[in-house]
């Protein structure tokens, strides 16, 4: 089986493991659910569960992001506003789910997994941790691409990441009803200046 094969199975099991634990947890409520039944309606064993996710909490905070590469991670970045690419991203996804028809939407829009960030609060400490490691994992790439004192590469860094958090936030404050993209734009255009301004 070739690399990109195995990774593509990978991420396909990734997506049916989250959907058939967010059915049980919309269903059945958050704390009802076990790891166990989770595997079983997605026919994998526990094992391959924790393997991907780690725990219960890592069902609804797991995306994309955190298996970038680094190389990945410095292209994001180095178009010089991550705020745009942020905005891009977000309305690239929003985009695809607006073109399903309504049941498919209602199964697979932002709100079913989002909102678990909010209404959990061991998700919500889950998604805290996942944060500082991408601020982190942003802070090294902007010291190593773009040569930002380190001092300035976290702060830059974490007021990035956790900007992002406040606006998807009040989306979810506001019930969803206006795009998750419109909020990055709106919220996060106060840090643009970070990271438009020439080094030195």
């Amino acid at each position: 089986m070739t690399a990109g094969l195995r990774e593509r199975k990978r991420l396909a099991a990734i997506s049916t493991i989250q959907e058939k634990a967010l059915d049980q947890f919309d269903e059945r409520g958050f704390d009802a659910v076990t790891i166990e039944e989770i595997a079983a309606a997605a026919d994998v064993s526990p094992s391959t569960v924790y393997r991907y996710f780690g725990t219960k909490e890592g069902l609804i905070v797991s995306d994309e992001f955190a298996s970038l590469s680094e190389d990945a991670l410095a292209e994001l970045l180095a178009e010089g506003d991550p705020v745009a690419t942020a905005h891009r991203v977000v309305a690239d996804y929003e985009s695809i789910v607006e073109g399903m028809d309504a049941g498919a939407r209602a199964g697979q829009g932002p709100w079913r997994r989002v909102r678990y960030f909010f209404r959990e609060p061991t998700v919500r400490l889950a998604v805290y941790a996942s944060l500082d490691q991408a601020s982190n994992r942003i802070a090294a790439s902007l010291v190593a691409g773009r040569g930002m004192p380190q001092t300035k590469a976290r702060v830059a860094a974490h007021a990035f990441v956790f900007g992002y958090f406040a606006a998807l936030e009040q989306w979810y404050l506001d019930g969803g009803v206006r795009p998750i993209a419109a909020y990055v734009d709106d919220g996060m255009s106060v840090l643009r200046d970070i990271w438009t301004q020439p080094e030195g």
